[in-house]
């Protein structure tokens, strides 16, 4: 029987590394291309990247931007920009995705969502909104396509420590930590064991599934 095969887009960034590797271990084939190979912000280049694959059993839409601001001193580009990314590259990559995956009569989307979807923080209108969009399109697809056997859930995999976020928790740790009820940040590899689990847990699907001790 031939590997399963997933896709991680952002796969340069810490925690697609991690999943990878995990999924690796597990017999999968992995692709996770960079910005440079696939930039979800084109359809041109979503398309010639799914235009060769055969087969696809896991879409992670790992993708992701932050640039923050005030709303009052936020520009249209900046907007545009971090929607481009996180919302919109999800929609791009899961409709290609589903080319594949309904013929196949089986898949699972799984989006990366944030904590900042539920909480919306101050001077993070942009990305909280993105990802606030992402529940909704993670919802949408799961009632769209549960008919066709396919799956798409959503995972809020906390605070991490990655690249993206090294610069925040430089200046914030204490406040950061201050607000999660255990006083520690979940960590790439605990994140990337859930959500390798989460895919073979076949019965579950419109999931939103959040991963550090953060209490609304």
């Amino acid at each position: 029987m031939a590997a399963k095969a997933a896709l991680i887009t952002g796969g340069e960034g810490d925690l697609a590394q991690a999943i990878r590797a995990r999924l690796e271990a597990d017999g999968w084939t992995v692709h996770a291309p960079g910005k440079a190979v696939l930039d979800v912000t084109s359809s041109t280049s979503v398309n010639a990247f799914f235009a060769p694959l055969q087969r696809l059993d896991l879409l992670i839409n790992n993708a992701g931007l932050i640039d923050d601001a005030l709303i009052a001193k936020m520009s249209e580009e900046q907007w545009d920009r971090v929607l481009a990314v996180n919302l919109d590259g999800a929609f791009r990559c899961s409709r290609a995705a589903l080319r594949l995956m309904v013929p196949q009569g089986a898949g699972h989307i799984l989006n990366i969502g944030s904590f900042s979807a539920l909480s919306g923080p101050a001077g993070q209108a942009a990305y909280a909104a993105a990802k606030a969009g992402l529940i909704g399109l993670t919802r949408s697809l799961a009632l769209e396509h549960g008919p066709h056997n396919l799956r798409c859930n959503c995972v809020l995999p906390g605070f991490l420590e990655t690249k993206m976020t090294r610069a925040v928790l430089d200046k914030r740790r204490p406040e950061v930590l201050a607000s999660h009820a255990l006083g520690r940040l979940n960590t790439t590899t605990e994140a990337a064991r859930f959500i390798t689990q989460l895919d073979s847990f076949t019965h579950i699907s419109g999931q939103v599934f959040q991963l550090d001790s953060r209490v609304r």
